[in-house]
């Protein structure tokens, strides 16, 4: 059984709908559902006020229409699953610790931010931030998942702190700024200054890539826990992406970001 909301309004200005969760929903009626509280810009609103609600509340949820102005979905889910049939806002699964998010469109910026457990799969594109930490605060995401099948923006792991995060396409500048631990992959090409104050972690990229001169080369080696992860995410909807020259080649590695400890470390696939 799943709970069904269809937008029927589009809102004017974004819409903050973090009670749009299977954490909030389960157990409620669709009357009670509709009731829920949303903020249009900064005016109180109800759920009701712009979707249709069908089933009572349970676990799974569906959404449909385009929500590229609602912000927020997913914030703070535990369990259940959220699948998005379009385009989603800002700051879908913020605080997510457990549960699964499926956008079939694209993803606007922030996605999964101070994410703990779970996993989020956005089909299509995401905007700057993916798994990042918000301006000011010095951890980002600590655990969790953010798979991403197109391109990504700028700061992609921002301060990340455990996870994984994959792009199937290109990312932007930044990848993984200041990053304190965890794994970012990315298929594609990558921007500029990569690693830019990394402290721990992993970046591994099957393209070249330019380098910040703080990034000293280390060896050509087959690293054995990116094949695990390749393998596994073959099974999880990359098979396209990953071919076995990349599960059996060697990648070249460079240890940094020399001015902090220098234990991070940058893959990028020896062709």
């Amino acid at each position: 059984m799943t709970t069904l909301l269809s937008l029927h309004s589009q809102p004017d200005v974004p819409l903050e709908a973090d009670t749009i969760s299977p954490d909030a929903i389960t157990g409620l009626s669709e009357l009670g559902i509709e009731h829920l509280q949303v903020l249009h810009g900064n005016i109180k609103a109800r759920v009701g006020d712009f979707f249709k609600v069908t089933g009572k509340g349970v676990s799974d949820i569906c959404l449909e229409g385009d929500l590229s102005k609602v912000k927020m979905i997913g914030a703070s889910m535990s369990v259940g699953s959220i699948t998005v049939e379009g385009n989603v806002g800002m700051h879908v699964g913020i605080g997510m610790s457990g549960g699964q998010i499926l956008v079939k469109g694209d993803a606007s910026d922030w996605v999964g931010p101070e994410m703990t457990g779970g996993r989020i799969i956005v089909k299509g594109n995401a905007g700057h931030m993916v798994g990042s930490a918000f301006r000011g605060q010095a951890v980002g995401i600590t655990g969790g998942e953010i798979f991403i099948h197109g391109d990504a923006k700028n700061e992609i792991g921002n301060s990340m702190r455990r996870g994984l995060i994959v792009i199937g396409g290109d990312a932007g500048d930044f990848t993984g700024v200041n990053m304190r631990a965890g794994t970012i992959i990315v298929m594609g090409k990558m921007g500029i200054r990569t690693g830019a104050g990394m402290i721990r972690g992993t970046v591994a990229c099957f393209e070249d890539a330019p380098m910040l001169p703080s990034f000293e080369y280390s060896c050509k080696y087959q690293p054995l826990f990116l094949r695990l992860y390749l393998i596994r995410l073959q099974k999880n909807g990359f098979e396209n992406k990953i071919e076995d020259r990349h599960l059996n080649g060697k990648y070249r590695r460079f240890s940094g970001d020399g001015i902090e400890l220098n234990r991070g470390e940058i893959l990028l696939y020896l062709r």
